[in-house]
């Protein structure tokens, strides 16, 4: 991503953040007057997590900017995954506020106190659902444009609130109708909510940092436009390392005719990280060269034999980077084994059954993860 769209990124993150800010703090201060002036524990841990919900965003303000830096000596590779730190925070932050409203939750279904109720606590609280569920869609809309899984997970938790909302709502009008007190057990349930979205948050944190499967149309898309530029036979262990939303380092191997020079290869894979960079925004840090071996039948049909013994394994997905030498007798390939098969067994026997039916060859079979789609 260019640094003109990093900084439209953050403008809009930063935007959102603040009018969600805005939203929770008026709701926190309305649902808190109405919560103390009702003695209403449900009231005031909805209070609570909208107040969780304004802490959040603040920390997602702080998390961009400081994501935004450039690159330097130390941190070469910028400071994207901040933005997945900042997540972590906000989800602790959630986790914590849903811990402390279970417990008060529970201590008031054991001693039950009166409640006050009154119809303009009632509109108060019916105001609050809305302003939840059009804050929800426009935060969650807004994430989803910029790639912000913050955003997207502060609005998928606002509308979350304007549910649980909606349940003290009811909660409030089954009291002022026939007395019945529910709202220190959806007090409880509420909080279950938050605890769950809380480790809901962490969890897609830690699989950010950890490294997830690239997302098939990225990686489908880079692909495409590898392969359509002349010259190029095949487009294999695409390879994007994620430092930061939206923004990714790659690096690939492509075929070419064993004929070609180093100028023209070296022409097509500038060629291939411009195209790369303009449509997708992803740098290609290196493009690896596979040599296609483009003389004579003999080793056209040992590829296409070897390739049909490889491919009838259970297990095998694809075999690429062929390549004979046949004064030195020689033979190479990568062989891609899905992650749910028993990969090295798998391995050994190919290996065994392509010796076996080339005994003069000297074998170097490569075992490649399946990486990407």
């Amino acid at each position: 991503m260019g640094r003109s769209q990093n900084i439209d990124r953050e403008r809009v993150i930063i935007r959102t953040s603040i009018t969600g800010i805005a939203a929770n703090i008026v709701l926190v201060i309305f649902k808190a007057v109405v919560g103390l002036a009702s003695n209403s524990i449900a009231v005031i841990l909805d209070a609570v997590n909208n107040l969780s919900d304004a802490l959040s965003s603040i920390i997602t303000i702080i998390g961009t900017k400081l994501s935004g830096k450039r690159p330097d000596k130390k941190h070469p590779y910028g400071y994207g995954r901040i933005e997945y730190m900042s997540q972590t925070i906000v989800a602790a932050i959630i986790l914590y506020a849903g811990m402390t409203s279970l417990s008060e939750s529970v201590k008031k279904i054991i001693t039950p106190e009166q409640l006050d109720y009154s119809f303009v606590s009632v509109i108060i609280i019916a105001a609050a659902v809305v302003v939840k569920l059009i804050l929800g869609f426009y935060v969650r809309k807004k994430g989803n444009e910029v790639n912000s899984g913050s955003l997207e997970a502060s609005g998928t938790d606002a509308l979350l609130d304007a549910v649980l909302s909606g349940s003290v709502l009811v909660c409030a009008i089954v009291y002022m109708l026939s007395g019945v007190s529910l709202e220190a057990y959806v007090g409880a349930v509420i909080s279950l909510f938050i605890i769950k979205s809380g480790f809901e948050m962490i969890k897609d944190a830690v699989d950010e940092m950890l490294g997830m499967r690239v997302q098939s149309e990225l990686s489908k898309g880079i692909r495409h436009t590898i392969a359509s530029q002349e010259g190029v036979h095949g487009v294999y262990d695409l390879i994007l390392h994620n430092y930061g939303p939206d923004r990714y380092l790659a690096s690939a191997h492509i075929e070419v005719n064993d004929t070609m020079r180093a100028d023209e290869i070296d022409a097509l894979t500038r060629k291939i990280q411009k195209e790369v960079y303009t449509e997708y925004s992803v740098i290609m840090t290196a493009v690896g060269v596979y040599s296609v071996n483009t003389s004579g039948d003999e080793i056209a049909e040992i590829r296409d034999s070897v390739r049909n013994k490889v491919m009838s394994f259970d297990g095998v997905l694809q075999m690429h980077g062929f390549y004979i030498d046949m004064e030195k007798k020689t033979m190479q390939f990568d062989v891609v084994i899905d992650f749910g098969s028993a990969r090295e067994t798998i391995y050994a026997e190919i290996c065994g059954e392509i010796q076996k039916a080339y005994p003069d060859y000297s074998l170097i079979i490569a075992l490649d993860n399946d990486i990407s789609d």
